[in-house]
């Protein structure tokens, strides 16, 4: 597995070494506190049982994601180098309205099933702005963005006769896609974003807007919303669902 602070150092340390200094260059860390609506399916299959599409929200009525993300940027010239993870967490309790096969076990309607999917999302990518201008009243970058995405997810699910099941998947997923920033100096920045691949069978479509306020040098907040749309398709695991909600946090600049 992935370690999201050995990432964030790598890239930051990567960029530090290996690129000269510019007098814009800036490095910056965010920590937010994201929210996240889940909506979609997914199955398993296995001890040959086809697995049955569940319903994150109708068959399992999960509740909300609500954890930290983080992320940390070198900005060097024309070029952002950065680092990001994202951790979602949906669990659910209820009782089933349908038979379904899961993992080669079989969960009968009327149970009563505790069930939970973790996906940590580990990203990093590099921004080329080809539109870079800072001699305006505000500044205006706009470029491509390539980012590969490392999917960790698990899926759990257990009833109150003790059955009990887990399964899980790692998924490498790139994007290619824009990234946009206006902004007046450092006080005001609306940011904006989209990414999308389809490979090997998976795709990964990713939308972000945000605001970043600064009232003093080096230290802001920002507020966003984000989309999320993941296709997984790995051996025996499914799982095609969409997550989108608002964050905000804390940032700081050097």
């Amino acid at each position: 597995m992935f370690s999201c602070k050995r990432l964030i150092i790598l890239f930051a340390l990567l960029g530090l070494a290996l690129s000269p200094a510019h007098a814009d260059e800036l490095l910056s860390f965010k920590a937010g506190y994201q929210k996240l609506n889940p909506d979609g399916d997914f199955a398993v299959t296995g001890g040959g049982l086809l697995g049955s599409t569940i319903d994150m929200d109708d068959d399992l009525e999960f509740d909300d994601s609500e954890d930290l993300n983080l992320e940390a940027a070198l900005q060097l010239g024309d070029f952002r180098l950065f680092a990001a993870y994202l951790p979602i967490n949906f669990s659910g309790d209820g009782i089933l309205r349908e038979t379904v096969d899961f993992d080669g076990e079989t969960f009968v309607a009327g149970s009563h099933v505790k069930s939970e999917v973790d996906i940590d999302i580990y990203e990093a990518g590099l921004a080329w702005y080809l539109i870079n201008v800072d001699d305006l009243p505000a500044r205006v970058q706009l470029g491509p963005e390539l980012a590969v995405k490392y999917v960790d997810a698990s899926i759990d699910m257990r009833d109150d006769s003790g059955l009990s099941k887990a399964e899980s998947v790692g998924a490498p997923l790139p994007t290619v896609g824009l990234r946009g920033r206006v902004a007046v100096a450092d006080l005001l920045g609306v940011v904006g974003r989209a990414g999308y691949m389809e490979y090997d069978g998976n795709s990964f479509l990713d939308v972000d807007a945000q605001v970043e306020f600064s009232p003093v040098p080096m230290v802001g907040l920002f507020a966003g919303y984000r989309y999320l749309d993941i296709d997984i398709d790995e051996d025996d695991f499914l799982i095609d669902a969409s997550f989108k909600g608002p964050y905000a946090g804390a940032l700081i600049r050097f």
